[in-house]
């Protein structure tokens, strides 16, 4: 039995090997082996199924039949469907300005929700009632709200609250928004809110002693601050804005005409009410290929991809 450290002197450090303090803080953290279940289900529940959509996206099939090999001929009737682009550029449009409504009104609110008030507890349980609701359920209510006949506007004698909002083509994008905002505004101002209360007062209280307003705070402690949140949540907000169905289907089903019909209602349409599941295939492949194109672009953009940890240790 030896050696070294029965050797050494009371006291005396023990110099590391050379190499050693960067294997040790490689070892540092939790095992990769953690991750080997949500990596088996991931694989098994999403690149299985989408594997066998990109197959399907080359065959010919209508649910019932055999699948019949159709080479690159449903890619092209996509690409040559007016249909399927005026899709794509309502989801442009859907994304966007959900982006350009929802991110603004989103930080402010997080921003009030964290401060102090009296009032914010009761503001908060009534603001994030949203939250609670099913979109089919959100659906319902405001079809049942903006109907012409006996919705609230016909309901007050409100002239230009009774219009056919749904059934207009020019303004049944902008009804859509509007709810769409409705329903998710909420949940990202809990972010900001979260994101706002993890700031140090005593950047607030530096700031506050060197004479700075409530606005010069906003913006050079809140904003900053607030980087990580910012990028998070507008990655939720326009990755998930291509995965709007629902609340759109059950409101207008894509209508009037094609003047709600996004790429998700889209698929649907081509594939359950046509029965043509290869040209749905496509589309769903597009979908994936363009929420991932958006996301990693996010990340580049932002420079996420070389965020460090906040976490001590981490």
């Amino acid at each position: 039995m030896s050696t070294t450290s029965l050797t050494s002197r009371p006291g005396a450090s023990v110099r590391p090997a050379a190499g050693r303090p960067a294997r040790r803080a490689r070892r540092r953290g939790p095992s990769t082996w953690l991750a080997a279940p949500a990596l088996a289900f991931f694989a098994l529940f999403a690149l299985v199924p989408l594997l066998g959509v990109v197959v399907l996206s080359f065959m010919s099939w209508d649910g019932l039949g055999t699948p019949q090999w159709a080479g690159t001929e449903n890619w092209s009737a996509v690409v040559a469907d007016p249909v399927a682009r005026n899709a794509f550029v309502l989801s442009v449009k859907v994304t966007v300005f959900s982006w350009l409504i929802q991110a603004p009104l989103s930080l402010l609110l997080g921003v009030f929700m964290a401060g102090r008030q009296r009032y914010r507890a009761v503001l908060s349980v009534l603001f994030f009632l949203p939250l609670l609701f099913s979109a089919a359920a959100v659906g319902i209510a405001f079809k049942s709200l903006l109907d012409p006949n006996f919705g609230v506007g016909s309901a007050l004698g409100v002239d230009w609250l009774a219009k056919d909002w749904l059934g207009d083509p020019s303004l049944a994008l902008g009804v859509v928004l509007f709810v769409i905002a409705w329903c998710f505004v909420p949940f990202h101002s809990l972010l900001y809110q979260a994101g706002v209360r993890q700031i140090p007062v005593s950047m607030y209280e530096a700031a506050r002693l060197d004479g700075a307003g409530t606005v010069q705070q906003f913006f050079h402690i809140t904003l900053p601050q607030l980087k990580y949140t910012i990028i998070t949540s507008s990655t939720l907000m326009i990755v998930g804005s291509l995965t709007y169905f629902d609340l759109i289907f059950v409101l207008t089903g894509g209508g009037p005409g094609n003047a709600t019909r996004i790429l998700p209602l889209d698929m649907y349409l081509r594939g359950f009410r046509s029965y043509d599941m290869g040209t749905a295939s496509v589309v769903a492949v597009f979908l994936v290929v363009l929420g991932l194109a958006i996301s990693l672009g996010l990340n580049r953009l932002s420079g996420a991809n070389r965020m460090d940890s906040q976490m001590e240790g981490a």
